[in-house]
């Protein structure tokens, strides 16, 4: 059952007219691009968002694997380093070399847990992006020590940084990338209540303009419990109930309440019907993996997305627990098993519904962690590591730039925080034009992709 009656809905209607004047150019232009979209969305595509919240530890995810790189990499975080011959048999073998801002070759190894990805990024379906996180435009060490070009606001806050990676805007931002996508396609799309699904709750990524993000749980939609039988066993009373919570009403706030009411009572009852007669699934997800039964309901959906009447879709999951200060040897390697076994699982499924290369996954988090242990953990960074997984994705390579690995190097603020090479706005439009969205639609969409020539990474 979406929930969007609540805060969003309300401020967002409450505070119309005073933004009017301001937001009506925008909202005029992302109308007429959403109508030449969606005339050139005739196939089907997803785009899958795996946030991982807290901050993602990048260097026991990509660990740095060659012979010197490893000694220095074990030397900045000798209580939490992964031991060399336990990262033997997940060391990558790219298609082409990795080279780091010095032009120095480099090898790495994924985290010994995440093995189950490893086929996949030697099938060439998984790709691993360097050194990527939000920035206001290219940014040198030496800009951002003299604070001489401008930087995303409030950097190392969890609750702000995961807003500027989903909308390019600290909290309090009410729409995201995803949802400004979503707003492209929701007219090409049959029932457009089903464009933007968040299995996982609320994130502001989802919200648009225009479209509402549906939340669903993992194992389907909410259905008001008075409508699931006949009410008092009187079917009269059951119709009575519908129609008292679903009916127009003269004031705004209940108006606006029963409206969305009514569309959740419509969209479950959309949703079961697809659910049910969509194909059986056979791939094995995770037992015990709240991420994998995320995922399989992403998957149910994309099966029934013929039913559904859907040609794009943006769909939202995520796993928390990666705020590491401490135990992060033990705890660490826990997250990036139930992570892997997940993203494997969805992987096969969409192979076996034939649709490997309309879906790409893409994972997400609040930002990287410092190098440099903090004794048994590490603390709040800034750039990542991040996969990129379908059949689409140009896999078993590496894209970006590597950084050096060192404390207060050419390529890090300090402690091994990594100052971002690959912004999240190219990353971004890399997947939105992949999902068809146009350059010039982009621009729109992302506010600081005008300031890079390069905004299409080639990773799909």
């Amino acid at each position: 059952m979406t929930t969007q009656a609540s805060r969003r809905a309300f401020l967002k209607r409450a505070s119309a007219l005073g933004v009017a004047g301001v937001a009506a150019p925008w909202a005029i232009n992302l109308m007429s691009i959403a109508e030449a979209a969606a005339a050139t969305a005739t196939d089907y595509k997803a785009l899958v968002c795996v946030f991982l919240y807290g901050g993602n530890d990048y260097a026991n995810t990509v660990v740095p694997y060659d012979a010197a790189n490893y000694a220095l990499y074990q030397q900045l975080r000798p209580t939490i380093a992964y031991a060399r011959d336990a990262l033997t048999a997940t060391a990558l073998a790219p298609s082409t070399p990795v080279l780091d801002s010095t032009g120095a070759a480099r090898d790495f190894a994924l985290a010994p847990a995440l093995s189950p990805l490893l086929p996949i990024f030697n099938a060439g379906y998984m790709g691993v992006m360097l050194n990527v996180g939000p920035l206001v435009q290219p940014t040198s060490k030496a800009q951002y020590q003299a604070r001489s070009v401008p930087l995303p606001p409030k950097l190392f806050s969890h609750n702000d940084q995961q807003s500027i990676w989903q909308s390019s805007a600290p909290e309090g931002s009410r729409s995201g990338w995803g949802g400004r996508l979503g707003d492209l396609f929701e007219s090409a799309n049959g029932n457009a209540t089903f464009t933007c699904v968040n299995v996982s709750g609320n994130a502001v990524y989802m919200a648009g303009k225009s479209v509402s993000q549906y939340q669903v749980s993992p194992n389907g939609s909410m259905q008001f419990s008075g409508l699931k039988s006949p009410l008092f066993g009187s079917s009269a009373a059951t119709d009575a109930f519908r129609t008292l919570i679903t009916q127009p009403r003269t004031h705004s706030l209940e108006n606006e309440y029963n409206r969305v009411t009514r569309r959740s009572v419509d969209a479950n009852v959309a949703l079961t019907s697809a659910l049910a007669t969509a194909p059986a699934l056979t791939t094995v997800f995770p037992a015990s993996n709240s991420l994998g039964d995320q995922l399989k309901m992403v998957a149910r959906m994309i099966s029934a997305n013929g039913s559904l009447g859907a040609k794009r879709q943006v769909f939202f999951v995520s796993m928390g627990g990666f705020d590491t200060h401490d135990s992060l040897a033990a705890t660490h390697p826990v997250l990036m098993g139930k992570l892997a076994d997940a993203m494997s699982a969805f992987y096969q499924a969409t192979v076996e519904l034939g649709v490997a290369d309309k879906v790409t996954s893409f994972t997400a988090s609040d930002f990287g962690r410092t190098l440099v242990a903090n004794n048994d953990g590490s603390d709040h960074g800034w750039g990542s590591m991040h996969f990129m997984m379908g059949g689409a994705v140009k896999g078993k390579r590496f894209y970006g730039t590597a950084p050096v690995v060192a404390n207060n190097g050419p390529d890090d603020v300090g402690q091994g925080r990594l100052l971002p090479s690959t912004s999240v706005d190219q990353y971004a439009a890399t997947l939105g034009k992949w999902l068809g969205a146009s350059d010039s639609e982009l621009l729109t969409l992302l506010p600081n992709l005008a300031n890079y020539s390069t905004r299409d990474l080639g990773f799909l």
